[in-house]
């Protein structure tokens, strides 16, 4: 023990070389020495865990410390002779530490703070400063004799620091203060900046403000009510413009379109009626499925499906399909689908098959085939007679496509996977072909409502350049000169007019093909002119199919019949377009002529009406009127009275 200490005080001469002398004073002045010198080494090892205690601690303890020191390298000599005593007091203080946990009644005086050094600490600070202290206690008293000397030497380089230290700490508190309190200032700053736009209707409003649905879906009513007798019930300060804007805007923000979307749709019909449409796209078409004759008749299936808790009803337009109101089980997993008895399909598909009207031992191509409703449809029609072709360009879709056509028993079917556009140099040749082209499907946006947002005019542009390419390759696919057929049905999945009758008046300009009538009893005639637009006068000939009016998918079904296998040259072109040309002009012509014969006919009602007074027709016709007149009171009197004179 005695080398240690030895080699503690050599080391600590080495550290310590500036002090020399001694003060036998400070040795002889207090009886306690041994206990205040541990005291010292124990604060200083929480000292050096611990910074913050150190800024506590006063200049009295300090100067303790110090003689502590100095009486160490004076009291080498009686080390051994006193070994026992610092081990005694040294169980007392852990002892009391354990106990406490705190600080204790003996180090109570120069823990305590002066008045000028205090200052303000948080409590969640002093807690964590409590807790470092606790769990390093233990620790630091282990080392408290090794790092006695090097924990002297801190205290009075920290000493001096002291004071710049609270000072630094009092500066960094106001600095954070004050970036609180400007970040507060920011965040109320941010919530006043709210993003503002004016609305049609010169009203201020805030993107950031919450929007009341039912107010925005009255003031669309209004709207459109507005629009219905715009000359009476308009605000006069507005314009109609204005208000078509408002409506815009209000549709888009209640319905969730796109602002492209939505105006393209609102220009597409009149306002009451698109208003309608978006209302419909709302809720969900009815279920319908279609009976599949090969196996069962529709009379039979009502039956069995009546018995198994579905409620359904008949589609009157149509000799197969069934709506269904409600099932205890799923449609798509009864015995009787299982078994292919029929098929789950939308009521608007019905529509481009019956079109077609395919016939037995024909041969018809189904261009886009996948996944098999109108396909099976066919074949039903077929009576699994004849070759029907059934293509797909995604190879995935035909896997569907082929489950289908075994699942119902069709076995006329081949099918290809191959571009459409192939076709009339790979096979061509067919009596009928159906092609239910590839769109944008506005009409189906119940099914799909990431139309509203996601389709753009770039969308329509690739959508109608492949309709184009398409509907041209279904046509030179058939034969002309087809004992039976010769027909080629174009039907789409959407109502926009570039889609629909804009295609159809292409192919009508580029091969030699006329539009036929389709047979369907019911739907909505095709425009023959539609803004800027103007069509052949015969594309009222084709059908389109509306939500809100048919409660069924939006669809457009037209129906061609080839004249001549021979494609259209420039001349023929420019003939046909001079034919269609003069063939408006006495449309029009027609037209205006029958338009002059009602106000004609509408002057000669009014005009009898006043011709029936008793008024003289001159020259000729006196005569006769005179002889008519006889029979009457009046003029028998004036005739007597003319006699007289002429007797006289």
């Amino acid at each position: 023990m005695s080398k240690k200490m030895n080699s503690k005080s050599n080391s600590l001469a080495e550290k310590k070389k500036p002090v020399q002398s001694v003060s036998k004073q400070s040795i002889s002045s207090k009886p306690s020495a041994l206990a205040q010198k541990k005291t010292s080494s124990l604060s200083a090892g929480k000292s050096n865990q611990s910074k913050k205690a150190s800024l506590f601690e006063d200049e009295s303890s300090d100067d303790e410390d110090n003689g502590d020191v100095e009486e160490e390298e004076e009291e080498d000599a009686s080390e051994e002779e006193e070994e026992e005593e610092e081990e005694e007091e040294s169980e007392e203080e852990t002892k009391k530490s354990t106990k406490q946990k705190s600080f204790s009644d003996d180090n109570k005086s120069w823990l305590k703070l002066k008045d000028n050094k205090k200052r303000k600490v948080e409590e969640s600070e002093e807690e964590e400063e409590e807790e470092e202290e606790d769990s390093s206690f233990d620790a630091s008293f282990a080392t408290a004799n090794s790092e006695e000397e090097d924990s002297d030497e801190e205290e009075g380089e920290e000493e001096e620091e002291g004071g710049s230290d609270e000072e630094d700490d009092g500066e960094v508190g106001e600095k954070v203060e004050r970036d609180d309190y400007q970040m507060e200032g920011e965040d109320e700053e941010d919530e006043d900046k709210t993003d503002v736009f004016v609305s049609a209707n010169g009203e201020t409003m805030s993107s950031m403000a919450p929007v009341d649905l039912a107010e925005v879906n009255s003031r669309i009513q209004e709207i459109v009510k507005i629009l219905g007798d715009f000359s009476n019930l308009k605000d006069p300060t507005r314009s109609r413009k204005e208000y078509m804007a408002q409506l815009l805007n209000d549709i888009c923000t209640f319905y969730g379109y796109s602002t492209f979307l939505a105006e393209k749709l609102l220009n597409l019909l009149p306002v009451d009626e698109a208003v309608k449409l978006f209302e419909a796209n709302e809720t969900p078409r009815p279920v319908t499925i279609r009976t599949n004759t090969l196996k069962t008749r529709r009379k039979d299936l009502i039956e069995t499906l009546t018995g198994r808790g579905v409620q359904l009803e008949p589609i009157k337009w149509s000799k197969v399909g069934l709506q269904i109101f409600e099932s205890q089980i799923p449609v798509g997993a009864t015995p009787e689908y299982l078994a292919g008895h029929y098929m789950l399909q939308s009521a608007s598909s019905f529509a481009p098959v019956m079109a077609l009207a395919p016939q037995e031992n024909e041969r018809v191509l189904d261009m886009c085939a996948a996944p098999g409703g109108k396909t099976t449809y066919i074949a039903a029609l077929m009576k699994n007679t004849g070759t029907l072709f059934a293509n797909d360009i995604n190879k995935d879709r035909t896997k569907s496509l082929n489950a289908n056509l075994h699942r119902l028993s069709i076995r006329n079917v081949v099918v290809t996977n191959l571009n459409g556009t192939e076709f009339p140099k790979a096979i061509g040749g067919f009596d009928r072909v159906l092609l239910d082209a590839p769109c944008t499907g506005l009409g189906v946006i119940s099914r799909d409502v990431a139309v509203k947002t996601q389709k753009t005019e770039q969308d329509f542009a690739v959508c109608t350049k492949a309709q184009k390419e398409l509907i041209l390759s279904a046509i030179d696919s058939v034969n002309a000169s087809s004992s039976s057929g010769g027909y080629i049905v174009y039907s789409t999945c959407s109502i926009s007019v570039e889609e629909n009758e804009a295609i159809v008046e292409y192919a009508l300009k580029k091969r030699q093909v006329k539009i036929v009538p389709t047979g369907l009893e019911f739907g909505t005639p095709g425009f023959t002119n539609h803004g800027a637009f103007r069509f052949n006068p015969n594309m009222k000939l084709t059908r389109r199919f509306y939500p809100h009016t048919h409660n069924m998918d939006g669809f457009f079904v037209a129906k061609l019949k080839k004249i001549s296998n021979s494609v259209l040259s420039g001349k023929d072109e420019a003939k046909q377009s001079q034919e269609l040309a003069q063939q408006r002009k006495t449309e029009k012509a027609e037209a205006k002529a029958e338009a002059e014969a009602e106000k004609n006919n509408g002057k000669k009602a009014g005009g009898e009406k006043k011709n029936q007074k008793n008024t003289v027709p001159k020259n000729k016709n006196r005569k006769q009127h005179v002889s008519q007149m006889k029979g009457r009171p009046g003029v028998q009197k004036k005739t007597f009275k003319k006699k007289q004179k002429t007797q006289e």
